[in-house]
């Protein structure tokens, strides 16, 4: 495949019967046959992208909003058709998981096209593909559409599963240190970023489902189930947001506690040693008249006195229970 020609990713014609054809790039403008639908994948940040959408007669502000730089989960009915902008985990190998893909489709009863960028392929999207060339294809694009929204649900509650299962071992954990902080910190911008694209999904499902020329009846039950799968991600989201931040301020606590101890514990060594560091100055000035400077025996009673003093001092704190 050239340069020049790398916009076309795959193209399938799908009957009702379950029979499928792989349709080329230069096949995907001869009409569909009856009882039959098709679905063009494609890459919409290649230099032939606008060509592609040419030539598949799709509306021009159709192929525009394939082509958009930056989209939010929505669904925006035109015509015979609707305009769908749906968010899904990127699990590209090296991929920051929180960095949601973006999947944009054309929805008519007859053709479906999805659009994706460059490097931000959607796993969901293989899934769907591989379970359509093993035979198992949905009979209409309404059927498919459901499909890829489970796909990326169930993609969507891997990743949630996971953040709650870190929560789980930080909350099960005797102690915390300053490497789980940064981890809980990573977790709870993990979890912001995929609640503000679920939210809006959430949303866009709900449109979807008022579109009765593009869903039947037979699938409004399962449309709303993955409806109620998002809000039901959006909620688990907010309670891995408050349960972070439970930690983190458990932790800050902990540091707290720790660093207060440790002052405490300073302060009562100063507060002993505090009478002794008098005594000292005072026999350690040097003027006339100072008592003890002819006795030998002086150093040995005034470190006798300060011992005596040290003892009672923390006697006195063991008494008050200060330490």
């Amino acid at each position: 495949m050239s340069n020049a020609d790398q916009a076309f990713l795959w193209a399938y014609d799908i009957s009702v019967d379950g029979t499928i054809a792989t349709v080329d790039k230069a096949a995907i403008t001869t009409p569909i046959a009856p009882n039959t639908y098709r679905w063009v994948h494609l890459q919409s940040d290649e230099s032939d992208a606008e060509q592609l959408l040419d030539t598949l007669a799709l509306p021009s502000s159709v192929a525009d909003s394939l082509m958009a730089l930056q989209t939010r989960p929505r669904v925006l009915p035109i015509k015979e058709g609707a305009l769908i902008f749906l968010r899904g985990i990127n699990a590209n190998p090296g991929a920051d998981p929180d960095d949601m893909v973006s999947l944009r489709l054309w929805l008519t009863p007859t053709l479906m096209v999805t659009a994706r960028r460059q490097n931000r392929r959607l796993m969901s999207v293989q899934d769907t593909r591989e379970m359509i060339e093993s035979g198992d294809a949905p009979a209409t694009t309404a059927e498919l559409l459901v499909t890829l929204l489970t796909r990326i649900a169930d993609r969507i509650h891997d990743k949630i599963e996971d953040i709650d299962e870190q929560l789980a071992q930080y909350e099960t954990a005797d102690a915390l240190n300053k490497q789980d902080r940064q981890q809980l910190a990573m977790l709870r911008r993990q979890t912001a970023i995929i609640r503000r694209h679920l939210a809006p999904q959430r949303d866009a499902l709900d449109t979807l489902i008022r579109l009765p020329n593009l869903i039947n009846d037979s699938l409004i039950f399962e449309l709303r189930d993955q409806a109620d799968r998002m809000t039901r991600y959006v909620e688990d989201l907010d309670l891995a947001r408050e349960r972070s931040l439970v930690l983190q301020d458990e932790l800050r606590n902990q540091i707290a506690d720790q660093q207060g101890i440790r002052m405490y514990v300073l302060s009562m060594i100063t507060a002993i040693f505090l009478p002794l560091s008098f005594l000292t100055g005072v026999f350690g000035m040097n003027v006339a008249g100072l008592p003890g400077t002819e006795a030998p025996d002086a150093f040995t009673t005034l470190m006798m006195a300060m011992g005596g003093i040290a003892v009672v001092m923390l006697i006195a704190m063991l008494w008050k229970r200060w330490l």
